[in-house]
C-alpha cells in the first residue's frame, strides 16, 4: 500500500499513557511484565496445540489461531508504548503511524471473526455433537479463519486508506500511547466525515455481525442445554462455553467502553486506561483463561513437560 502523504505533517509525538513522572516507572515495570506475559503465554498456548496431536480438534484450531493474534498484536504498539516511558519525545513517522494503525485495525477485527466462529463451534458440538466431525470439517474451519482474516484485512485497509487521505497541517502530537483511529481524526484540518462515516460502518458492521451469531448460538446453546436431563451433560456444555463467553466478555466489554464515548464528561485519561486493559490486558489473559480452565490444556502441558525433562 503506497502511503502518499499530502500534509505537512511528516511525523507524529505520541504523548504516552501518563504526563506524571512518579507513575511512569511503576507502569513502566507493570506494562513489561504485562508484555512478557503475554508473549510467553500465547506463545506457550501456541507450541502446546501444534506439538500435542489430542489438540488437534477445530476448538484448538480456533483457539491456535486466537493465540497468534493476540501473540501478534502485542507487537504492534506495546514496543513503542514502553519507549514513551524512557524517551524524552516519543516520535513515530506518518508511515509507522499508517502501518501501526492498519495492525491494530487488522487484528482488532480478525479476533471479533475467529470469536464468532468459536461460538459457532461451540454451538454445533453441543447441538449437533453427531454432525460435529462432518459440519466442522478442516476445509469448513479453514474456509472460516480465512475469511475472518479476509474480512479483518479488507476493514484494516479501508480505515487506513481513508486516513491517508486526510491532511494534517497544525499539531503532530497525538495525545494516546499509539495511532488509533479517533486521536487522529482529532488532529486533522481536513474534512473527516467521510473517516467518520466509513468508521461507523466498519465497526458497525463487524460489532452487529459478531454479535448477532454469538447471541444466536448460545441462545440455542442455552435452549438445548435447558433440555437436557443430565447433569453431567449439563457441567460439559458450561465447561465447554465457560471460557469463551469471558474472553467474549472482556473482548467486548473493554473495547465498548475505549471507544464508546460516555454522556458524562469523560477525561482523555481515562479513555487511555480504558484502552490499556483492551490493548494489553486481553490479550495477556486469553491463554490464563483457557489454560487454567481447560483439562485438556493442562494435560498437554504436562505431557510437555515429562517430555522436556525426561
Amino acid at each position: 500500500m503506497a502511503m502518499r502523504n499530502d500534509s505537512s505533517v511528516t511525523e507524529f509525538i505520541l504523548m504516552g499513557l501518563t504526563e506524571k513522572p512518579e507513575l511512569q516507572p511503576p507502569l513502566f515495570l507493570l506494562l513489561l511484565v504485562n508484555y512478557v506475559v503475554t508473549v510467553m503465554g500465547n506463545l506457550s498456548l501456541i507450541n502446546l496445540i501444534c506439538l500435542n496431536s489430542h489438540l488437534h480438534t477445530p476448538m484448538y484450531f480456533f483457539l491456535f489461531n486466537l493465540s497468534f493474534i493476540d501473540f501478534c498484536y502485542s507487537f504492534v504498539f506495546t514496543p513503542k508504548m514502553l519507549m514513551s516511558f524512557i524517551s524524552e519525545r516519543n516520535i513515530i513517522s506518518f508511515a509507522g503511524c499508517m502501518t501501526q494503525l492498519f495492525f491494530f485495525c487488522f487484528f482488532v477485527n480478525s479476533e471479533s471473526y475467529v470469536l464468532t466462529a468459536m461460538a459457532c463451534d461451540h454451538y454445533v458440538a453441543i447441538c449437533k455433537p453427531l454432525l460435529y466431525t462432518v459440519t466442522m470439517s478442516r476445509g469448513v474451519c479453514s474456509l472460516l479463519m480465512s475469511g475472518s482474516y479476509m474480512m479483518g484485512f479488507a476493514g484494516a485497509m479501508v480505515l487506513t486508506g481513508c486516513m491517508i487521505r486526510l491532511i494534517f497541517c497544525d499539531s503532530n502530537i497525538i495525545n494516546h500511547y499509539m495511532c488509533d483511529t479517533l486521536p487522529l481524526l482529532q488532529l486533522s484540518c481536513s474534512s473527516t466525515y467521510a473517516n467518520e462515516l466509513v468508521v461507523s460502518i466498519i465497526v458497525g458492521t463487524v460489532v452487529i455481525v459478531s454479535s448477532i451469531v454469538i447471541i444466536l448460538s448460545y441462545a440455542l446453546i442455552l435452549f438445548n442445554v435447558l433440555h437436557m436431563s443430565s447433569s453431567k451433560d449439563w457441567s460439559k456444555a458450561l465447561s465447554t462455553c465457560g471460557s469463551h463467553i469471558i474472553t467474549v466478555g472482556l473482548f467486548y466489554g473493554f473495547g465498548m467502553l475505549t471507544h464508546v464515548k460516555p454522556s458524562f464528561a469523560g477525561s482523555v485519561d481515562q479513555g487511555k486506561s480504558f484502552s490499556v486493559f483492551y490493548t494489553n490486558v486481553v490479550p495477556m489473559l486469553n491463554p490464563l483463561i483457557y489454560g487454567l480452565r481447560n483439562k485438556d490444556v493442562k494435560l498437554a502441558l504436562k505431557k510437555t513437560l515429562k517430555r522436556i525433562t525426561n
